[in-house]
């Protein structure tokens, strides 16, 4: 593993619900210039998992976290403010309106109320830390990925491994380097990606 104490640390968090965390990824980045060189990646991570990872990461003073799940609700119910106009700008993009979902929807509640506090997790042990919710599809898609790979990502490892390419163009280096990458891995550099550009200015 990289030694990246004195670097930023990048962090994509591809979150499932509560009861099926083996579909959470985490894939962990050092910054380096315009590149984000992969260090580390947890599959499969309940929050244990994630606790311990950013623990080792405590007294680390540029730590950016981009996690793919509601981090907030609107109280009354239906679509917080941003929901809506993501929706539509993805549909215009040619995702499937279903890829934004109100964050209070059956679907969706628990990954919510997941995210939420795996978001106060994060805070409690690298209080330094900025969380940035992100939308991995609309990150790859609003800066020019394949739009029909990142729709069929869940169906085909060819699919995923030209979008690992991809990313690679976009300056993440060694995210390739998986055999068989689930979508969630995928996901989770997108995540990681969103989040980076982000933090340099440049959100899609």
């Amino acid at each position: 593993m990289i030694s990246i104490r004195e670097f930023m640390i990048v962090i994509g968090v591809d979150l499932s619900g509560p009861v099926n965390t083996q579909d959470t990824a985490v894939a962990v980045f050092k910054a380096s210039e315009k590149r984000l060189v992969r260090d580390d990646v947890l599959n499969g991570a309940n929050d244990h998992d994630i606790e311990a990872l950013f623990r080792s990461f405590k007294g680390q003073a540029n730590i950016l976290v981009g996690i793919d799940a509601p981090l907030s609700y609107n109280p009354g119910g239906g679509d917080r403010p941003g929901d809506a106009s993501l929706r539509q700008t993805l549909r215009a993009a040619g995702m499937l309106p279903g890829s934004v979902m109100t964050p209070t929807m059956t679907r969706m509640v628990y990954l919510t109320l997941r995210g939420m506090a795996v978001a106060r997790l994060v805070l409690q042990i690298c209080p330094v830390a900025r969380i940035v919710e992100v939308h991995p599809g609309g990150a790859m898609v609003l800066r020019g990925a394949w739009v029909d790979g990142v729709r069929a990502i869940k169906k085909s490892s060819d699919v995923r491994k030209r979008l690992l390419t991809w990313l690679g163009e976009q300056g993440l280096v060694g995210v390739d380097s998986e055999d068989d990458p689930s979508d969630h891995y995928v996901s989770a550099c997108a995540a990681a990606l969103g989040a980076w550009k982000w933090h340099l200015g440049e959100p899609a």
